[in-house]
């Protein structure tokens, strides 16, 4: 089959696949993977030279880690270092002693279980940052600490790659000249990547944007993260390493952006083809031949692995949801173990037949990733959520003078302000992941949902002189409107809405003060936007208020009409003539003011 044809396979495979799988629920992953195994050697055999696609398809692991360096900044990194060293120290070793120890027991030498065990104990890079990036989940507490995890075993693995020869000699390979002069080369080359990306890159990134060629600094691009892997890996390093690196030198530069549009396209199409090569190298005769060995193998590696990580982000003062999250995502093996299981098996420290039943395990491990991060969100994070049984947290009788339901980023900053007033407050939250994290911090904030009766009665809400509605849900915002309308009637309501329709909501429950969260942002910008075009700061400012008072009007008389769909449509016509007339005035006001002459003439 020419290269040509080949590609064809490929497209239509994952065409057909991960628009499938998607829609079923299970992720773009679980669809590459399955896409791989039908048109692999084991299925229908129409590729069969796996390793140089698999080789080749890494380009797509190596751009991924390129994307996240631009994407993480040095002093975010930097603040990750506890979790990369600490963490990911305490998963690969704590993980690595039983998975080797079980291997030992099952029939390996010492050294073949050490390799089986650390290599079991390495979990997919490409696999869990897709998972994660496809929920959103790359920036939550539980996607920082797996790509610290992750980070801390893709730089794991390169002594281990590297102190292969000498586990193969049993040691009588250990030359310390030698070493010294690996390790200097190996020190040279990332200083020489360091220095000359902070010192190189971005001048040259300036002389090929100065030519207005696109595909030329494109292909720029491509040459600065394809040359930084090429530079690592001749020193015997992962390729990864030296594209992460470049794109970390890359995160504060005016060209983040641009690189990381220019990237998508080929990162996407190249993670999916390895996701595929993945699928096509999974031994199916191993697996149907010896199904309760291999699955058995997986399961217990998936349990162990989810056990041990669940525990350490425990330790580490995660709550429950974000430590089930963190165990669901990386208890799978990894594309790093399918390298050092090939590696032991050239130099003869595991047998080939031993490392095809370790890959096939992995393999299995990764297809069942989608699944168990799927069964987390829908089970194990609800029953998280009802935090133990407890109905709520009991609330000390303290008078406060004001309740704050809702504690998220909108609650904390109406916190902040009253604490500066020296203004007592109660808190009030129904996520639990969100008041464990909180009270990290020193704040005193409870859980149970406002909608409770009891909660706002043990809360103080009929000796309170002020409640403040911070809600983000719009419906769980309204229940608790309705309660506090229902049984606290004389007590005022400062509510947050999100847009109109929350706000004519929260009207009907006689809320007095409501602040529509993206209407006063958007108004703030607008102003900012003004004045960085030439407007005086009191024009501006003057304008916003203008319009903030205007949009208030129609927002009244919207409320009035806000049953007849006609009449609110008309309204809104009529009060964007109004509205233009307003500023018309005003312009050729301001027009008389900075210029008195031409009023006079």
């Amino acid at each position: 089959m020419s290269l040509l044809e080949e590609t064809a396979v490929f497209l239509a495979a994952a065409v057909i696949a991960v628009p499938l799988f998607r829609r079923l629920g299970f992720g773009s992953v679980l669809g590459y993977l399955a896409a791989g195994v039908v048109i692999g050697p084991y299925g229908l055999g129409l590729i069969s030279n796996v390793d140089n696609i698999l080789h080749f398809a890494e380009i797509g692991v190596v751009l991924l880690l390129f994307i996240i360096g631009l994407e993480l900044q040095p002093s975010r990194l930097w603040i990750l270092r506890h979790h990369v060293f600490g963490l990911g120290t305490a998963q690969v070793v704590a993980c690595a002693v039983p998975l080797g120890l079980a291997a030992w027991w099952l029939g390996l030498h010492p050294i073949g279980a050490g390799i089986a065990g650390v290599g079991l104990a390495l979990s997919s890079t490409a696999f869990v940052l897709q998972l994660l990036a496809e929920r959103g989940q790359l920036t939550a507490q539980h996607g920082r600490m797996a790509f610290a995890v992750l980070l801390f075993q893709d730089l794991a693995v390169l002594p281990l790659l590297a102190a292969m020869p000498l586990l193969a000699a049993g040691g009588a390979g250990l030359h310390p000249a030698a070493l010294l002069l690996n390790a200097s080369t190996t020190l040279g080359v990332l200083a020489a990547i360091v220095i000359g990306g902070h010192y190189l890159l971005r001048p040259v990134l300036r002389t090929v944007a100065a030519a207005r060629t696109q595909e030329i600094f494109t292909a720029t691009a491509l040459l600065v993260v394809i040359g930084s892997a090429l530079a690592v890996e001749a020193v015997g390093l992962n390729m990864g390493l030296g594209a992460f690196l470049a794109g970390l030198l890359l995160a504060d530069s005016e060209f983040r952006h641009e690189l990381e549009a220019n990237i998508e396209p080929f990162k996407g199409l190249l993670l999916g083809l390895f996701f595929i090569a993945v699928g096509m190298s999974a031994n199916l005769e191993l697996v149907l031949g010896h199904p309760g060995r291999v699955l058995g193998l997986a399961a217990g590696l998936l349990a162990l692995k989810s056990g041990v990580v669940f525990t350490l982000a425990r330790l580490w003062g995660q709550p429950p949801r974000t430590a089930s999250a963190l165990a669901a995502a990386l208890p799978q093996g990894g594309e790093f173990g399918f390298v050092l299981f090939t590696a032991a098996v050239l130099r003869g420290v595991i047998a080939q037949g031993t490392a095809d039943l370790l890959i096939a395990v992995v393999t299995v491990s990764m297809a069942a990733t989608p699944l168990l991060v799927l069964f987390n969100e829908r089970v194990l994070w609800s029953r998280f959520d009802r935090s133990a049984g407890r109905p709520y947290d009991e609330v000390p009788d303290e008078h406060a003078p004001v309740i704050v339901a809702g504690f998220g980023r909108f609650g904390q900053v109406v916190g902040r302000m009253l604490r500066l007033a020296h203004i007592p407050f109660t808190a009030l939250e129904a996520n639990p992941s969100q008041v464990d994290f909180v009270r990290r911090f020193g704040t005193r904030i409870y859980y149970g949902d406002p909608a409770r009766l009891d909660l706002l009665r043990a809360a103080g809400t009929d000796r309170a002189r002020a409640f403040v509605l911070a809600i983000d849900d719009v419906e769980s915002s309204v229940r608790v409107a309705e309660t506090v309308r229902g049984h606290f009637p004389h007590l005022p309501v400062y509510a947050r809405a999100r847009n109109r329709q929350h706000a004519h909501r929260l009207m009907d429950l006689g809320a007095r003060v409501i602040v529509r969260e993206t209407f006063e942002s958007s108004l703030n910008l607008s102003e900012q936007l003004l004045i960085g075009l030439g407007w005086k700061v009191a024009d501006a400012r003057e304008a916003a208020v203008r319009f903030r008072e205007h949009d208030e009007r129609l927002l009244a008389r919207q409320y009035a009409v806000r049953h007849d769909e006609q009449a609110v449509i008309q309204s809104a016509r009529d009060a964007a003539a109004e509205l233009e007339g307003i500023f018309e005035a005003d312009e050729l006001r301001r027009r008389g003011r900075d210029d008195p002459g031409s009023e006079a003439g």
